[in-house]
Order: C-alpha cells, then structure tokens, then sequence
C-alpha cells in the first residue's frame, strides 16, 4: 500500500518550475516523486535555471525520497520544515543544495 503523498507542479511568475509536496516521501510513493521532479526539470531551461522543491508540508521524508533529491541537488532550492533539517543536514543534501528551513 502506498503512503499518503500529494504532488504539484507550478511555475513561479519568472518560470522556474515548483515542486511542491505534501505527505510522506517513502519507497512506497517515491517514483512518484522522482518523475515529478524529473519532468520539472525538463521544464527548466538547459542553461542550469534551478529548480524550487517546496518540502514544508511533508511529515516524512526516508532515503528513497533522499535518492530522488540527490538525482537533481546541483539545480535544487529545497524549502523544508525544521522536522526534515537534520535529515537533509546528515545526509550531506544540505551541502549540495539550497536549502531553507522554515
């Protein structure tokens, strides 16, 4: 069974693609998450546009979740809620990424 996961794609004013997610990131629904993030950033120009992951309303986030992130981490503006800082610290996301706690 899958774990509860919401996923949406926008486009701030200026065109940079948004992933915004709500729910629990697990292996159960991380494909999912992963060709969201995939087809956002074939949205994005060529030319290294970064691309925005707002996380602020996921309760839970294990490494498959972490994997999908890593696969994209050069383009990425992860904003996340204190809960997921260690976990994006720890794992080494933080040094890779933007990442805003909030």
């Amino acid at each position: 069974m899958s774990t509860p996961l919401t996923v949406t794609l926008h486009h701030r004013d200026d065109g940079t693609p948004v992933v915004a997610v709500s729910g629990e990131i697990d292996m159960s629904n991380a494909a999912t998450f992963r060709g969201a993030l995939d087809r956002a950033a074939e949205e994005a120009s060529s030319d290294g546009d970064r691309l925005v992951v707002d996380l602020t309303e996921v309760e839970y986030l294990d490494s498959a979740g972490l994997t999908a992130l890593f696969g994209h981490a050069e383009r990425l503006d992860v904003l996340a809620p204190p809960l997921l800082d260690s976990v994006l610290t720890v794992s080494g996301l933080a040094d890779l990424a933007r990442v805003r706690i909030g």
